[in-house]
């Protein structure tokens, strides 16, 4: 039993089976008569106390989104740096056509949403909602097609989603902040001049980040800015390699990694993914929100990332990799459109607080939406590519 748990934890499409599996399984929880258990769970208040100075009383959907998605959100910016240090996106030769791709599939979604829902005042802060590409997902999906996808097809996918979730990081930074509180963001500032402060002496002690991060945590969550920024900021203040050569940015990402796949990201889905269809019919799948939100992700994220991609490469901006032909970025185009995690968060941050009846409104289009564009784009993508033959063996 073990030996079969160790080789799907080794799989390429291991982390996108488990947030299928979890979000599949709260959506059955969320529609049978267990369902107030759920959601009972999920109201669950959860304090965290350290005297006079620190309370921090939230219900654990909240600890999950605020809390445990800080952590992903630190592998986010390690993820980043190292692409942008030594990966997908350190040059501009390498970075050009991903970037142009990701602005079309962050623009043109938000432009799909906006123009379903302009005459909804009540829905038009959900615009941010398709612009995300879920990377676990949609290297899931890739995954299951093995050797078949180009490895230049696989690292344009990464490089995109990447930058994808800059572009998110940016649009949470910018408008998804709120009553900002100068004294926690004093504290926040100083916690970050800590952090860089131990890049800039190559400090190698995990410990050491992992303390003042979570100061850094703390301030920003007090602060009225996102707190998973911090988990970012945290990231990016790791440094490549510390002293004598230890590979820190290393470390960090390959201790973090297990447990954002197979529990982090899992816990995400199970917590958010739970929509209730009671009551639901017609009128709700034709709701503007969720048509904005479901067609923004099929149809405005593939229509962005390609038409970007390939008017850069007419207009000489950028190149198509070697090995890799237009028909395969369409493809890929329309696997970016499974927005599922980022997307959830987003619509969290978007509606959650404020109208739960939006947020189940948006989430709907989200399965709806990413659920499509996995079946789709995988179907594109065994159309378009050849199994390799195997060479054959030398005698």
């Amino acid at each position: 039993m073990v030996q079969y748990i160790k080789y799907f934890m080794k799989l390429e499409s291991s982390s996108g089976i488990m947030l299928l599996f979890f979000a599949v399984f709260a959506i059955l929880l969320a529609n049978t008569p267990l369902s107030h258990f759920y959601f009972d769970f999920l109201d669950a208040p959860v304090v965290v106390q350290f005297g006079s100075i620190v309370e921090i009383n939230k219900p654990l959907l909240m600890w999950v989104n605020d809390g445990f998605m800080a952590v992903f959100f630190i592998l986010v910016g390690l993820e980043v740096k190292r692409e942008l240090l030594v990966g997908a996106i350190s040059s501009y030769q390498k970075a050009i056509f991903p970037a142009i791709g990701a602005l079309g599939g962050m623009v043109v979604p938000a432009l799909v949403y906006w123009l379903i829902n302009r005459d909804f005042p009540a829905y038009q802060d959900g615009w941010a909602i398709p612009m995300a590409t879920d990377i676990a997902f949609a290297l899931g999906v890739l995954a299951l097609l093995g050797s078949r996808v180009p490895f230049a097809l696989k690292i344009f996918l990464l490089a995109l989603a990447i930058i994808d979730d800059l572009g998110a990081i940016v649009v949470i930074a910018l408008f998804f902040s709120h009553d900002l509180s100068t004294r926690a963001l004093i504290l926040a500032t100083i916690a970050i001049i800590g952090l860089i402060l131990l890049n800039r002496f190559k400090v190698s002690n995990l410990g050491a980040y992992a303390i003042v991060g979570l100061v850094l945590w703390v301030s920003v969550l007090k602060s009225g800015v996102h707190a998973t920024l911090a988990g970012v900021i945290i990231g990016f203040c790791v440094p490549l390699k510390g002293k004598r050569g230890r590979k820190v940015l290393h470390d960090m990402e390959h201790a973090l990694a297990p447990w954002c796949s197979f529990f982090i990201l899992p816990l995400f889905a199970f917590s958010n993914a739970g929509v209730s269809l009671s009551g639901m019919g017609w009128e709700t799948l034709t709701s503007p929100l969720t048509l904005g939100v479901s067609l923004g992700l099929l149809l405005g994220k593939p229509i962005g990332v390609f038409l970007f991609s390939y008017f850069g490469v007419k207009l000489g901006i950028a190149s198509l990799s070697e090995g890799i032909n237009f028909k395969q970025v369409f493809a890929v185009s329309v696997l970016c459109g499974i927005g599922f995690t980022m997307s959830m968060f987003l619509s969290g941050l978007a509606f959650g607080s404020s109208n739960s009846e939006l947020n189940t409104f948006a989430r709907l289009g989200i399965l709806l939406g990413s659920g499509a564009a996995a079946i789709i784009g995988y179907l594109l993508l065994r159309c378009f590519t050849q199994p390799k033959i195997p060479e054959p063996e030398s005698r």
